[in-house]
Parts: structure tokens; C-alpha cells; sequence
């Protein structure tokens, strides 16, 4: 089922006195902040809309200034929390690229007809992301390749794969 939205970052605490975040990113691409327009903020009163006024950078945080937040005591009351883009709003993709959690819950099937689990996560590595399948037995980890990965289909909710000698040995 697609996500209609994503986690982009969490707001790790304030920064000085008018109302700005320090920003963790959970999203691949940091710089994607700098077309940021719109979030959101989730709390247990529902969510909160919010228009993006400033953007920068800080080693490996982000410096966001949102709009209607302008002092220390309403930026407290964000602390701790996700923040979040709508489906619209996020970072278009390529050719054959997915959202991850897009991918989370797909039933995985191999080339030769048999159901092999359920993708569960994907790691992602310096060369290539791993899709993370839970079968019945254990977890087994293969690599987002053309040679392992043949198909994703999202409307079908499948992945199509072809195991590769030496992926099941255990």
C-alpha cells in the first residue's frame, strides 16, 4: 500500500530564540530540504501544516525556519517530533526508482513461480540497497540488482526475483 506520506527528518531541538529547528534528515539526499515548501508535524492533536521559510545547513543537520513558529516556547512544544511531506510534495523519482516504504510489505516471488516472504526493510549500502525478506524459515538479504531484482510491481504489490547461487546458503 503506498505511503501518502514520508518522514524527512526529526526535529532534534531548537536552535536560538526566534522559532528554528535543528533537523536530523531521514531522507537519502540532505540537500533535499532546499526545495522544501510545505511539511507537516505530527502531534497528538493531529497534524500541523506548515510553510517552509528558511533553509540551511550546519554539518550534518538541517537549520529550518517554519512559518508561524517564531519564538523558543512554540518551537518546544515540536521537539522530538517526525516531520513529514505529503506524496506531492516529495522528491520525484527516476525511471525504476521506489519510495522505501513503497516496498515494505510487498510479497516476494521468485522467477520459478514460489512465493519466498515479504520485504520487511531495505539496508542501504555505499553500492547498491538490500531489500530485507522475512520468509517462514529466516530473513534473507538480497541485493537491489538487476540480476536479483527482476520486477517491482506496485500495483500487484509483488517483487520478482531471481535467487542467485549462494543467496539461500546457510
Amino acid at each position: 500500500m503506498k505511503s501518502e506520506y514520508f518522514r524527512i527528518g526529526v526535529l532534534t531541538n531548537t536552535h536560538g530564540i526566534k522559532g528554528e529547528f535543528k533537523v536530523y534528515p531521514t531522507t537519502e539526499d540532505m540537500h533535499r530540504y532546499d526545495y522544501l515548501k510545505n511539511v507537516f508535524i505530527e502531534n497528538k492533536a493531529g497534524k500541523n501544516y506548515f510553510e517552509v521559510e528558511s533553509v540551511r545547513y550546519f554539518k550534518n543537520m538541517v537549520i529550518l525556519k517554519l512559518s508561524g513558529i517564531d519564538d523558543i516556547d512554540e518551537a518546544l512544544k515540536y521537539k522530538g517530533l517526525d516531520l513529514y511531506v505529503s506524496r506531492e510534495d516529495a522528491i520525484p523519482l527516476e525511471e525504476g526508482e521506489y519510495y522505501v516504504s513503497d516496498l515494505i510489505g510487498l510479497k516476494v516471488m521468485t522467477d520459478n513461480g514460489d512465493e519466498l516472504g515479504e520485504v520487511k526493510d531495505i539496508l542501504q549500502t555505499g553500492a547498491n540497497d538490500v531489500y530485507v525478506v522475512k520468509t517462514p524459515e529466516k530473513e534473507v538479504l538480497l541485493p537491489s540488482i538487476p540480476e536479483c531484482i527482476l520486477k517491482v510491481d506496485l500495483d500487484n504489490e509483488t517483487v520478482l526475483v531471481h535467487i542467485m547461487d549462494g543467496l539461500l546458503d546457510l
